[in-house]
């Protein structure tokens, strides 16, 4: 089995969405951590997609190295440990990607850039201390506490990898909230894609969506 598929989006930006999505599709998705090869006997014991990138890519020459029993990687970055990793991020890597793996198929997940900055804010600490606290390409730290700040960082990643990847056709920056999301992901992947959905919602908006549900039932 090779990788097939990496998500280069932002954490909230769809990840888990794109996860269950190509789960369904019949591909064996790797996503922010790999359980089974962590040892339930150590509660600190982690084992990151990101880190494993890394270490293919320095120890074996190939950011996949370690991961070929998957073909799908859809959250790559991680902050655990004092250790703040975000290969997306990494012009260097993704080129040794894109030399070693010439049929990768790379997707930015994404959604409207205020709705994201503040799912991150609202996500347990990630935006109120995690980020803000840790290095972060293009937020250094210090910087991310406010909604502004995260959302210059937001349309900075996704505007970067525009750049890096234009003319590429294996590229495919996709609005997970877009009516035709579904379509063009299945065009990418060539395959159908039987579930389309939302996942992971924080628990404040998913409280507001029903709160609409209610009002809504009441008319």
């Amino acid at each position: 089995m090779t990788v097939e598929i990496i998500n280069l989006g932002l954490p909230k930006s769809g990840t888990t969405t794109l996860k269950h999505a190509l789960t369904q599709a019949g591909f064996s998705v790797a996503d922010h951590r790999i359980k089974s090869r962590e040892d339930p006997n150590d509660p600190a014991d982690r084992v990151f997609v990101g880190d494993l990138m890394y270490q293919g890519l320095f120890k074996y020459g190939d950011p996949l190295a370690l991961l070929n029993d998957h073909d799908a990687l859809t959250e790559i970055s991680f902050i655990y440990g004092g250790n703040s990793v975000w290969p997306q991020c990494d012009h260097a890597l993704l080129l040794a990607l894109r030399k070693l793996h010439p049929k990768l198929c790379f997707i930015a997940t994404r959604r409207d850039t205020e709705h994201m900055a503040r799912s991150i804010m609202r996500w347990n600490n990630l935006g109120k201390l995690r980020i803000p606290l840790s290095t972060v390409p293009g937020l250094p730290v210090g910087y991310g506490h406010e909604i502004d700040e995260q959302m210059i960082w937001i349309d900075g990643h996704y505007e970067a990898l525009a750049h890096w990847f234009r003319n590429d056709p294996l590229y495919l920056e996709l609005d997970v909230a877009a009516p035709d999301a579904r379509l063009r992901l299945e065009r990418c992947l060539g395959r159908p894609v039987p579930w389309w959905g939302q996942s992971n919602i924080n628990p404040e908006d998913r409280a507001a969506q029903d709160g609409s549900a209610e009002q809504d039932s009441a008319r």
